[in-house]
């Protein structure tokens, strides 16, 4: 995917500060008590390295959801380098999940340092309506005032700051939000179509409130929106311990992610 310089034809728009009104996550966001921050820093930790693309997915689509009420491009930032972590982006894949490529713009920098450096510089300038930061590893820059910068720039320019990491354990941060993410199966549509993509969220921490919320989303292309599964529905997400033939799905659902993400 081509990578384009970022256009500031459309400014920053901080009163956005909470996700726009969708009302698409009810029990998420009653939880939290608020909405999800559109201005705020939240971090998806992938459970293993087969969740890698669906926690770029579901931070894409987060993305993709502030879009809604706010048109600037979002900025994909990641190391050129990263032991396999991550995935290469498709265009027509973004397409498919209702993102118009033109308004991802595909940063690839040397090391952790300048992908940290560059996206507290583009975050505090504004010119992203999202910023998704994808980390590999543990980074011993991502420190607690390294992401308290972020969530201050973030604020200030209106920014929804999305931190992807894998192979890494949780470090203290001054995120609004942290999410583990899973891929799910897809509940299948009529005569056997293929579903919506589907994501297991358990939520680790949430900065001032409380945590342990459990629960699957599914995205909606159409409408650029999540809703929530029912509890009834007759898929569950797959347990952390999974079976042989879960997890051959979950890794065939991955190996489609990549080119979607």
């Amino acid at each position: 995917m081509p990578v384009h310089p970022i256009r500031r034809d459309t400014k920053p728009r901080p009163g956005l500060s909470h996700a726009g009104r969708e009302q698409d996550l009810p029990h998420a966001e009653a939880w939290l008590g608020e909405r999800i921050r559109s201005d705020g820093v939240h971090e998806l930790y992938a459970l293993s390295s087969r969740d890698v693309a669906g926690s770029l997915a579901f931070a894409l689509l987060l993305g993709r959801r502030k879009q809604r009420q706010d048109a600037r491009p979002l900025l994909w930032v990641r190391e050129k380098k990263g032991g396999g972590c991550h995935c290469v982006p498709y265009g027509p894949g973004l397409a498919e999940l209702g993102l118009d490529p033109a308004t991802v713009r595909l940063l690839c920098l040397p090391d952790g340092k300048a992908v940290l450096r560059a996206s507290l510089d583009a975050t505090r300038d504004g010119a992203a309506s999202s910023m998704l930061i994808e980390l590999c590893g543990r980074q011993k820059l991502l420190t607690l005032t390294a992401t308290r910068r972020l969530a201050l720039a973030a604020a200030e320019t209106g920014t929804m700051v999305l931190l992807v990491r894998s192979n890494a354990e949780p470090s203290p941060s001054a995120a609004h939000t942290r999410w583990q993410v899973t891929c799910a199966p897809s509940h299948p549509l009529e005569a056997g179509a293929p579903g919506l993509p589907a994501f297991a969220l358990t939520l680790l921490r949430h900065r001032g409130g409380r945590d342990g919320l459990n629960l699957i989303v599914e995205w909606d292309r159409d409408t650029a929106s999540f809703r929530e599964r029912a509890a009834n529905a007759d898929i569950a997400a797959a347990p952390v311990s999974r079976p042989a033939s879960t997890v051959d799905a979950c890794r065939a659902g991955n190996e489609r992610g990549p080119r979607a993400a």
